[in-house]
């Protein structure tokens, strides 16, 4: 965070920098605990145990150690922590129904504080991974009045209201404005709103000045949440930046779009007001290596480079010995670059950040068990191993994986994952054994609640999902990444009907106004829409520099999706779900 703060002088007398291990998430395990302990209990080594196979995501051990608990024997604080803990384990079970019931009904008694610090945090998880962030905002406020100012658990309840705030769309902000009197309430949507609809870094900064003149004794007011507080604190500006891309060789239509992406945010911020800035574009097929460019760009003025956008180059970069200036990548690579004192903030719209984005939202929606049905090949092997890796870490199930090479496999690959043959197998059995004919429908496995859907493009995708139907399978959710959108209505769509996928917030129609500039003032085109959204967010991450200081605390509203920082500077994308609904693409 020190050399990010060296990029715009004045900023490295912000607040102190939180750790990575100060990170606020969003599951059960961090309970943001009351000051005052677990009631004692002759129960509390199963109680312990329980937690424990809770936290291992095994739900059946944890119902046994419960049961060995004789109920005549309990008091009234153990009855609510079994009560706690019993709805752990129906929501582990997918059913989360009955866990909410369990939980309101408890909460309508007196609770130990402990115990109702443990409930309250849990409620909060749900509603958030259930697709309901303002609703968890909520919640969460309501907490926050009974915690007073500087106790343990105030921060993290701002974090958290601010995280699920920022992921709330701004006319669900706008909708939760109306019909509330509570000021602390409004406070947060107004401040929310502000980051939501500020045109420029200025405009943001002076709305944040009258935000807390306004609401002085807000729980925000003293230390904006989400880095904001380093956008108030930055005195300078950038002069100079230099823009990296391919502009005419074979990577020259990508490179154009996502400079047109960020002439589009570039142009809309001027006219409200952001500093002037001078622009060097670099088009690197021009240059011997991307080495050559970035020390001409370096040896011109550049204060930050903005590029390149191949991950080759991205490398080569990564491990130059001799950065001298902060570099925005437009792509990312894998593992640690070399100790440096630059900066080298990595963006990119890695396709393996939505696979495991998609395993959250199945699994707050309550899916459990599910199927991968995937390409052959490294891209969806890498895709298939991300999507595992969050969906076992939630607590979900993989039941079964299908690769296909050729739309050949299609229907076969299918039929596996579901367990057809050994239908269709019990059924050539038993008319062996009767030696004679018999009706005979066959049953996919029923151990199923979502398929996971990792297609390539939108062409696989619409071959893929009517076979679920023929396959015996077509009330399961089907869950799929962005790929299979091309960004544009298209009515052959229609075949996805159903399915549920992350979008970005561009193609979701979040900030117009950019697409208005793209298409009127630069006149670019929609056929690379993502790449333009890339472009805009290079701009929007230029702008507030100083906001990452904030470090994993960091929450920006992106055109790609909800931006923040991990420790390796590598910005991860949160975006938006959406469904498709005939040939359209809503979000929900």
């Amino acid at each position: 965070m020190i050399v990010i703060a060296a990029v715009l002088a004045g900023c490295a007398g912000g607040p102190e920098t939180k750790s990575p291990d100060n990170e606020v998430k969003q599951t059960p395990q961090d309970v943001v605990e009351a000051s005052a302990p677990l009631p004692r209990s002759r129960f509390s080594a199963q109680f312990s145990r329980a937690e424990q196979y809770l936290l291992a995501f095994d739900w059946m051990a944890a119902g046994n150690t419960l049961a060995d608990i004789p109920p005549e024997q309990t008091n009234a604080t153990d009855g609510q922590y079994l009560g706690y803990l019993q709805a752990r384990i129906l929501y582990l079970k997918g059913e989360q129904t009955e866990a909410r019931e369990l939980l309101e009904a408890l909460s309508r008694s007196s609770l130990d504080p402990a115990i109702q610090s443990k409930i309250n945090n849990f409620q909060r998880y749900m509603l958030s991974m259930s697709g309901k962030p303002i609703e968890s905002a909520r919640y969460s406020d309501l907490q926050l009045k009974n915690v007073p100012a500087g106790q343990p658990g105030a921060d993290a309840l701002i974090e958290s209201i601010w995280y699920d705030l920022q992921r709330a769309p701004a006319a669900e902000l706008r909708a939760a404005m109306t019909g509330t009197t509570d000021r602390q309430w409004q406070g947060w949507i107004t401040l929310s709103l502000l980051t939501a609809e500020s045109k420029s870094d200025a405009a943001l900064r002076q709305g944040l000045t009258r935000w807390r003149a306004e609401n002085p004794v807000h729980p925000a007011a003293g230390k904006l949440p989400g880095g904001l507080e380093y956008i108030l604190q930055q005195n300078t500006s950038l002069e100079k930046v230099a823009i990296m891309l391919p502009l005419s060789g074979r990577l020259a239509p990508a490179g154009k779009a996502v400079r047109d992406g960020y002439l589009a945010n570039y142009y809309t911020s001027q006219r409200a007001g952001d500093a002037p800035l001078e622009l060097q574009i670099v088009d690197l097929d021009r240059y011997d290596s991307v080495v050559t460019a970035y020390e001409e760009a370096t040896s011109a003025g550049a204060q930050l480079v903005i590029g390149p956008l191949s991950k080759q180059a991205v490398a080569t970069l990564g491990k130059h010995p001799n950065r001298q200036t902060p570099i925005l990548t437009l792509n990312q690579i894998g593992g640690l670059l070399p100790t440096s004192t630059t900066a080298l903030i990595q963006l990119a719209l890695a396709p393996e950040d939505e696979a495991g984005q998609i395993a959250r939202l199945a699994f707050g929606e309550g899916a459990r068990r599910a199927v991968i049905i995937r390409p052959g090949g490294s891209w969806g092997s890498k895709m298939e191993q991300a999507l595992t890796e969050q969906w076992t870490a939630l607590g979900g199930q993989v039941s079964g994986v299908a690769s296909y090479s050729s739309q050949e496999d299609y229907s076969s690959s299918m039929a596996t994952a579901l367990n057809l043959p050994e239908s269709e197998q019990r059924a050539r059995d038993v008319r062996s054994m009767l030696a004679t004919n018999i009706e005979f429908t066959a049953r996919r496995r029923q151990d199923l609640d979502a398929i996971f859907l990792l297609c390539r493009n939108g062409s696989e995708a619409r071959s893929l999902k009517p076979l679920l139907a023929y396959h015996y399978a077509g009330e399961l959710p089907v869950y799929a990444t962005s790929a299979i959108y091309r960004g544009t209505p298209d009515k052959r769509d229609k075949d996805l009907n159903g399915v549920k996928l992350l979008e970005t917030p561009w193609l979701l129609n979040e900030n117009p106004a950019l697409r208005t500039t793209l298409n009127r003032e630069i006149k670019g085109n929609n056929n690379y829409a993502r790449l333009n959204a890339l472009g805009a967010d290079a701009y929007l991450l230029q702008s507030r520099l100083s906001q990452l200081q904030a470090g994993p605390n960091v929450h920006i509203r992106g055109n790609t999706g909800l931006l923040s920082l991990d420790p390796q500077l590598r910005i991860v994308r949160e975006l938006q779900p959406a469904t498709f609904d005939g040939s359209a693409l809503k979000a929900h």
